[in-house]
C-alpha cells in the first residue's frame, strides 16, 4: 500500500513537470498510429450537440479548462458531442433523474483522437486511459464522464472522489464512504445501466453505451464539429 502511495505521488509530480510544448507535440514525437483493422470515419452526422436534445443537462468539460489531471487546456473549444443513440438514451436518464430532483453534469463526452493520444503519453495505463492505438472509448462518441447535481441548487452531490482521481477510491468496489456517497454512486450507476450504459470498474463517473466496441473511431476535432453545425 505504501509503495502504491509513493507511485501515485511520483505520478502527480511527473504530471506537473510536463511542459506545454512537450504535451502539445507528444503525438508527433512518438508517432502514435491506429492499429491495423481499427475502423475510422470522418462522418460529422454521427455526432450531435448533446444540449440540442437535452437543454436541461449541465456541461463542464474539464479538458476545455486547466482544471484536469494534465493542468492544461486540451480541448480548443467547450463543446459537448455524442452519438445520436447515446444522446437519446441520455435524455431518458436525465428525465428519470429530474423526477427525483436531480440531473446530470457532463465532464467529458466525445474526445478527438489526437487528444486521446496526448492523454496516453501521460498515463499509459489502460485501467485509466484507453490505448489510442486501439481507438479509445471516448473517440467513438459513446463514452461519457458524468456526475449528479441537485436541480434546485445546481451543486454536485457528494461522490467518492473528484473527477480523474487515479486512486482506488474511484473504483466501484471501494466501500469506505458515507451512506450518502454510496447511495449517490449507486443511483447514478443503476440509472445509467437501466438505459443501456455500462460502468467502468476503475472510474465511478465513466459510462460506455452498449455496443461501443464495434463502432469506428470518429476522427474530427471539436472545432470541425462546431463548424459543421454552424453551417447546418
Amino acid at each position: 500500500m505504501l509503495m502504491k502511495k509513493i507511485i501515485i505521488m511520483a505520478f502527480s509530480v511527473a504530471l506537473q513537470l510536463v511542459s506545454v510544448t512537450n504535451f502539445l507535440h507528444a503525438t508527433e514525437k512518438h508517432k502514435i498510429t491506429l492499429n491495423k483493422g481499427v475502423l475510422v470515419t470522418k462522418d460529422h452526422t454521427l455526432l450531435i450537440p448533446i444540449k440540442s436534445v437535452i437543454p436541461t443537462i449541465v456541461t463542464d468539460l474539464k479538458y476545455a479548462t486547466h482544471d484536469n489531471f494534465t493542468h492544461k487546456k486540451v480541448y480548443e473549444v467547450d463543446s459537448c458531442y455524442a452519438r445520436k443513440e447515446v444522446v437519446t438514451a441520455l435524455a431518458n436518464v436525465q428525465k428519470e433523474l429530474m423526477e427525483k430532483g436531480l440531473g446530470l453534469k457532463i465532464w467529458d463526452a466525445y474526445r478527438p483522437w489526437q487528444a486521446q493520444c496526448k492523454f496516453w503519453e501521460l498515463v499509459p495505463d489502460e485501467n485509466y486511459v484507453s490505448d489510442p492505438r486501439k481507438g479509445g472509448r471516448h473517440t467513438k462518441g459513446t463514452a461519457l464522464d458524468v456526475t449528479l447535481i441537485d436541480i434546485k441548487t445546481g451543486k454536485e452531490v457528494a461522490m467518492p472522489t473528484e473527477f480523474d482521481d487515479f486512486s482506488e477510491k474511484a473504483h466501484h468496489t471501494s466501500m469506505n464512504f458515507t451512506d450518502t456517497i454510496l447511495t449517490n454512486r449507486s443511483l447514478l450507476k443503476e440509472t445509467m445501466e437501466r438505459h443501456g450504459f455500462e460502468s467502468l470498474t476503475t472510474e465511478w463517473w465513466h459510462y460506455d453505451y452498449k455496443g461501443w466496441q464495434n463502432l469506428p473511431v470518429i476522427d474530427l476535432t471539436l472545432s470541425d464539429l462546431d463548424a459543421h453545425y454552424k453551417k447546418s
